[in-house]
């Protein structure tokens, strides 16, 4: 069992920093070769920081998994929307223009229903997948027709590497994305079955650890008063997850949930959770401190609702 446990950490591990660096060290390539900011950040950035719920994803797809899927999409979803934005809030408060709440939180909510909708037989297949990504497609073209691609690649992405220094970084961190994937994905359904709890709770502890990085490199950024942290920015991989990264593990094999109703709580919980701190952006246009206590409080349900 301590063998299973230490496997699982280091897997997710693994996935978690090969992801972060493989997209980092790609980015600067690009920028390296004259690609523009805003194309990094309409496709590579957007995508690649989602890489770890999308292996994971594929991964629990191919085990048969499929509450562990949805569960890592739930915990990752209901993470950032709540304890993200806290930490960063607590850090450096956000001020957004309603404009921008309105549509990348439309375009958030949107995502989940689709997941909802495409879960209510409980099988994603490989026709909805692709449909799933195609929607997702359509987001990006909103989303970033302006300079929103460029903001975010700004916060991620620092020009000046060469080929010869970033592609050993982008080779490394991906084979470090496969293999922290499979030691996760495996150790984490054989703990599941060891200590008789839902797979679907193993994925919400999952989701939490693979939005830990993004978390902490947020708020380094808001404390270093690097102004370009937007609510783009941390409601962005929450549009990617519920539609592209569901899809692409639909995309290889069908994602099977035994039991829909069971995730119902959970799933409600993230809705409400996520309406909740987008009416506090639209109110108070942006989180302060005291609006970041609320948020952190909403997240402390997350794991008493499976």
């Amino acid at each position: 069992m301590l063998v299973e446990l230490l496997l699982f950490l280091g897997g997710l591990a693994a996935l978690v920093a090969g992801a972060d660096r493989a997209v980092t060290a790609a980015g600067d390539l690009a920028l390296f070769y004259g690609v523009s900011p805003f194309f990094i950040g309409v496709t590579l950035v957007s995508v690649g920081t989602s890489v770890p719920e999308m292996v994971t994803s594929v991964y629990a797809a191919y085990y048969g998994a499929g509450e562990l899927v949805v569960g890592n999409i739930v915990g990752s979803e209901t993470a950032q929307i709540t304890l993200a934005v806290a930490v960063v809030a607590f850090v450096a408060p956000f001020v957004t223009p309603r404009r921008n709440v309105l549509v990348y939180g439309t375009a958030m909510v949107l995502a989940m229903i689709i997941m909802v909708l495409t879960l209510d037989d409980g099988v994603v297949g490989r026709g909805e997948g692709f449909l799933m990504m195609l929607a997702y497609a359509q987001f990006v073209y909103t989303l970033y027709s302006n300079e929103g691609g460029e903001e975010i690649a700004e916060e991620l992405i620092e020009p000046g590497t060469t080929p010869r220094e970033a592609v050993p970084w982008i080779v490394g961190g991906l084979a470090l994305v496969v293999v922290g994937g499979q030691l996760m994905v495996t150790n984490g359904v054989t703990l599941a079955r060891l200590f008789g709890v839902p797979e679907y709770l193993v994925g919400l502890l999952t989701g939490l650890g693979t939005t830990m990085p993004e978390i902490v490199v947020a708020g380094i950024a808001a404390h270093e008063g690097q102004g370009g942290i937007s609510v783009g920015s941390i409601l962005g991989s929450n549009i990617t997850d519920p539609v592209f990264s569901l899809g692409v593990g639909a995309l290889f094999f069908d994602v099977v949930v035994a039991d829909v109703a069971a995730l119902e709580a959970s799933i409600a919980y993230m809705f409400a959770a996520s309406l909740v701190v987008l009416g506090l952006f639209y109110w108070r246009e942006g989180i302060d401190r005291r609006a970041a206590v609320v948020c952190l409080l909403l997240y402390l349900p997350t794991f008493l609702l499976v």
